[in-house]
């Protein structure tokens, strides 16, 4: 039990030290020592050595001998984890994270669907043709209907039978939760179910190119709403 608590206690403290990071508080001050950490959060040495441990892992902090620890640039960080890029998208100035992850979607998504689309996999496309119908479903619930747009999405890169698009899954499914939520809120409207259902039509008839056009198409309209908020 005491093991079990001191982790939840590890996890509490990772997310606070690196909610603070990535918003930059430490810009000034620079990271606290272990005992200016422990005194302003009540944990202990073990429990504070082990949050710093986690964040040293996802590349936000580096410790090196006579010099302590620093706050690592942005670029060391691992920006495919999905607790960083949670902490980085909930910024207020985030429309630039939001920007790139657009951009990486527009790299990836398009390719998943031609794959799926050649892939023929039933079970996998029978389970867009679910996220699809959920979004339908859900179009008068927006908590429900952004679930069901997720797993749409999600279940395409399954569809492709790439893994290594399917180890993307966690990453995917936490930007898209709040990526989502934006491009919504720019546009006014829920996602378009029929650009939606072009995708899973092309993927059904094995045509590739549909399938990479209409994904293209939905995600080159959310680019272009983020380059307009950017711009704002």
């Amino acid at each position: 039990m005491r093991s079990e608590l001191g982790v939840s206690l590890a996890y509490g403290l990772l997310a606070s030290l690196g909610q603070s990071i990535v918003t930059g508080e430490f810009e000034k001050t620079g990271f606290p020592t272990e005992a200016e950490l422990c005194a302003r959060f009540g944990a202990s040495r073990t429990v504070m050595r082990e949050a710093v441990k986690m964040l040293s892992a996802k590349g936000l902090i580096s410790s090196r001998q006579r010099q302590g620890t620093r706050v690592e640039p942005v670029e060391n960080w691992n920006l495919l984890d999905p607790d960083v890029l949670r902490w980085l998208m909930e910024r207020p100035y985030s429309n630039k994270i939001f920007l790139e992850f657009a951009q990486m979607r527009l790299a990836i998504e398009p390719a998943a669907a031609g794959l799926a689309a050649e892939l023929q996999d039933k079970r996998a496309i029978a389970g867009i043709r679910e996220g699809l119908q959920a979004m339908i479903d859900h179009a008068g619930q927006p908590d429900l209907a952004l679930q069901a747009d997720i797993d749409f999405h999600v279940a395409i890169l399954k569809a492709s039978g790439n893994p290594f698009f399917w180890r993307l899954k966690p990453l995917i499914t936490n930007a898209l939760h709040l990526s989502i939520q934006l491009t919504n809120k720019i546009s006014g409207h829920m996602a378009d179910i029929h650009a939606h259902e072009a995708i899973l039509i092309a993927i059904e008839k094995g045509d590739a190119a549909a399938a990479r056009k209409a994904s293209e198409d939905i995600l080159l309209e959310s680019l272009n709403f983020i380059e307009k908020a950017q711009a704002e």
